[in-house]
């Protein structure tokens, strides 16, 4: 007679089960983060948080954690790509401006956002938190700038606001768990 459950079986099942958990945890915590903040949308919410790599988190902590590794990389990429536009000898020069600002704000992003994981892995929330409001206030400070000249589109508003809103939703996590 066969075993109901075999090794193999059991393994799926336990896998299939972490990975139900970890979806829960997930769309409840964006559905919470997003009702009490406007400027947080659910959708972009629940999917930057599957998206991220090892998206089996257990509990608020480990997904707090992934928030603001997702802050980290997408600043990391803005920073990045920002550089490359100043590359571009054919910008106008109040872009130009404007980007070596969002660049220098988004160097300055890089060391927080690693502080502020040290802060909140070691259960420092009102200092994590103090950090990646400072991110979020960044993204925004490089988006008002392009906003001061009229007709001017900024090539980094996507971006700023992605930054913007992962910052929200570290925000709201870490609010949770104080």
């Amino acid at each position: 007679m066969k075993p109901l459950f075999s090794g193999l079986n059991f393994f799926f099942l336990y896998i299939l089960s972490h990975g139900a958990a970890a979806n829960k945890l997930i769309h409840d915590t964006c559905k919470e983060s997003a009702l009490k903040d406007p400027n947080l949308s659910y959708e972009f919410c629940v999917n930057s948080l599957e998206s991220a790599p090892h998206s089996h988190w257990t509990n608020l902590h480990e997904l707090g954690m992934a928030s603001i590794k997702l802050i980290r990389n997408n600043a990391t990429d803005t920073r990045i790509y920002t550089k490359e536009l100043l590359k571009n000898e054919e910008l106008d020069q109040f872009v130009k401006v404007c980007l070596a600002d969002c660049f220098d704000l988004y160097s300055d992003a890089i060391p927080t956002l690693k502080q502020a994981a040290k802060d909140y892995n070691s259960k420092h929330y009102v200092d994590a938190n103090i950090k990646v409001g400072s991110i979020m206030d960044a993204s925004s400070t490089c988006e008002d700038g392009f906003e001061e000249k009229e007709g001017v589109v900024s090539p980094l508003k996507k971006r700023n606001n992605d930054v913007f809103q992962l910052s929200a939703i570290a925000l709201s996590i870490i609010k949770m768990l104080q």
